[in-house]
């Protein structure tokens, strides 16, 4: 924490002798708080204009009460008792460098997993090309942005409403996906975006730790790709479509459902590790490596103050040493309605799903319902409270989810800006 401590500071020396601006607004940005819900991408159109370099500091900070009971056939259950979780931090750093020239950087600052702060990943983002010649290819930027850095890879859509340990406006329950895909690898994007039509395509080097470039044969570069149609149809309907695909055909252990080192909200359920109430499918067991490619389908319709978001996905791979490929499919769906003249207020319910064949043969289910709601005090702090149960099925005599089963409330509170 010192040491992030003197890092903010040289920062902060070093921009204002450079004459920079604080806090202001910046292009292509999507908003940390209330007004960035359901922006997904970031905007290809900006009405800001670039007056030389900008820093915008912003973060948040989250805290949940937990009251949640577990059961079982295992007697080797955890006994929980209501009580808080650990409050989580986040600090954003994005700065405006030049025209259409934008970085960003994350930190969390209080987390599951780590007791210290530490990066969680960050980007540069490219939406013109003045810093080249002025107006160079504009016909083609207006339509086209590229982002490079260690950062979260822009598959499905669930991310985009997902929570990032403390920043958990955009999701409106307290808990992520069962099957919830997240990692930061090292990548490039280019996408292109016109008149409600988006198409992506980036390649990674698969890897969520870049602490080695020896050689590494079990390694292959990954590729993610996205097609889809966004476009507000009228005054009150907005419809959203898009597929997305990412492929490895070969990697020592698949990052995508096991990269959020920030952990779960759903404390000591089951396992008393940072993954607890999620699943991640074992197509390709860490150490030996295999290939996965995972399919995600995501539909979104806001007509008025309803809200419909939808999951349809597919993973499947392969073990090196497997014959045959496994499959798991999660299905999700959430239907919200936002009240008031600023949807200052909501109510709505999700159902997630998740099914496949583990490596033991098992053929295993997972079901979550969450009920609740949620209300913005200000446009940089909400409330959620919510109902949730998640049941487990087909899973092995012995296993701790064997029969299991947990329900309970969660009162949330979140500050972000």
């Amino acid at each position: 924490m010192k040491k992030l401590l003197l890092l903010l500071v040289a920062v902060t020396f070093s921009v204002t002798g450079a004459k920079a601006q604080f806090m202001g607004p910046l292009q292509y940005h999507t908003p940390n708080d209330q007004t960035g819900l359901n922006q997904f991408e970031s905007p290809k159109t900006t009405d800001v204009v670039f007056d030389g370099l900008r820093v915008r500091i912003g973060g948040a900070n989250t805290l949940q009460f937990q009251g949640l009971t577990q059961s079982g056939a295992s007697d080797e259950l955890n006994d929980l008792a209501p009580n808080f979780n650990l409050a989580t931090s986040n600090l954003d750093l994005d700065v405006q460098l030049y025209n259409g020239l934008r970085m960003h950087l994350r930190t969390y600052l209080s987390s599951r997993h780590h007791a210290e702060a530490w990066v969680k990943g960050g980007y540069m983002q490219v939406d013109r090309l003045d810093f080249i010649r002025e107006d160079f290819l504009s016909n083609v930027m207006d339509k086209v942005t590229i982002k490079v850095g260690h950062m979260q890879i822009n598959y499905g859509d669930t991310h985009f409403r997902r929570t990032d340990n403390a920043s958990a406006m955009n999701n409106p329950f307290v808990g992520n996906y069962i099957m919830d895909s997240f990692t930061t690898e090292v990548a490039g994007e280019v996408y292109y975006q016109h008149n409600g039509l988006l198409a992506m395509v980036g390649v990674t080097n698969g890897k969520l730790n870049q602490r080695t470039v020896k050689t590494d044969p079990m390694t292959k570069v990954s590729f993610v790709g996205k097609l889809g149609f966004d476009r507000q149809l009228n005054p009150d309907l907005r419809v959203r479509l898009t597929g997305s695909i990412y492929s490895t055909a070969q990697t020592p252990s698949a990052n995508l459902y096991t990269g959020d080192r920030a952990g779960a909200r759903y404390y000591d359920i089951f396992e008393d590790n940072r993954m607890s109430g999620r699943f991640a499918p074992d197509l390709t067991p860490r150490g030996i490596g295999g290939e996965i490619t995972s399919i995600m389908i995501n539909p979104f319709v806001k007509f008025g103050g309803f809200e419909f978001f939808g999951v349809i996905e597919n993973s499947s791979g392969k073990a090196l040493d497997a014959d045959d490929t496994r499959s798991y499919q999660q299905y999700g769906a959430e239907l919200l309605y936002r009240i008031g003249a600023n949807e200052d207020f909501y109510v709505g319910g999700r159902y997630n799903h998740v099914t496949g064949e583990q490596a033991t043969g098992n053929e295993i289910e997972i079901s979550r319902i969450n009920i609740g709601g949620g209300w913005f005090l200000t446009k940089n702090v909400m409330t959620k409270l919510e109902y949730v149960t998640q049941e487990y099925d087909g899973f092995a005599a012995g296993s701790l989810y064997e029969d299991g089963k947990f329900s309970g409330v969660m009162l949330e509170a979140v500050i972000s800006f």
